[in-house]
C-alpha cells in the first residue's frame, strides 16, 4: 500500500514543518520504503544547502514510525515513538537540496515497547547514508 501527501499523516505523529517522510510504501509485514524531497524550507538544512546528518537520522526514525503507524490497526492516532539509540550510522554524503532520498526500513527484534530499526538512504540507487536504531515505542 502506498501513502503520499496528507496520507502520510494517518501513520506518523509529526506535523509540518518537522515531517520528514513524503512518500511510504510498505514491501512486506515489517519492511518498508519511505522517500523525501530535500527542499530549501527543511529544518534541518545547512548553510550550505545539504541536509545534516541529524536530518538523516530523523528520516529514518520517521519512516520507521510510518512503518509502526502502518501496522496499527487503528490508523487514527499514530503511536508516538522515541529514538532511544543510534548505532553504527554511516554518513556517505549529505544530500544537497533538490534530491529525493530513498530509504528502505526493516524492522528486527522486537521485545515490550522496543524495536530495533534498519535504515539504507539512497539517491539514484547509490547508497548515501545507514543507521541502525533503537525505538521506544509509547
Amino acid at each position: 500500500m502506498k501513502f503520499v501527501g496528507e496520507d502520510i499523516f494517518r501513520l506518523i505523529p509529526q506535523r509540518n514543518p518537522f515531517v520528514m517522510v513524503d512518500e511510504f510504501e510498505t514491501t512486506g509485514e515489517s519492511t518498508a520504503q519511505a522517500a523525501l524531497y530535500v527542499r530549501t524550507d527543511n529544518f534541518f538544512i545547512l548553510p550550505d544547502g545539504t541536509l545534516a546528518e541529524t536530518g538523516l537520522i530523523e528520516h529514518i526514525a520517521q519512516s520507521a514510525a510510518a512503518l509502526a503507524g502502518y501496522q496499527q490497526k487503528n490508523r487514527d492516532k499514530p503511536r508516538i515513538g522515541l529514538i532511544g539509540e543510534v548505532k553504527h550510522f554511516e554518513c556517505l554524503c549529505r544530500p544537497e537540496t533538490g534530491h529525493l532520498i530513498r530509504t528502505s526500513i526493516a524492522f528486527g527484534f522486537s521485545i515490550g515497547n522496543v524495536t530495533l530499526v534498519e535504515g539504507r538512504c539512497c539517491i539514484d540507487g547509490e547508497e548515501i547514508a545507514h543507521a541502525k536504531l533503537k525505538i521506544f515505542m509509547q
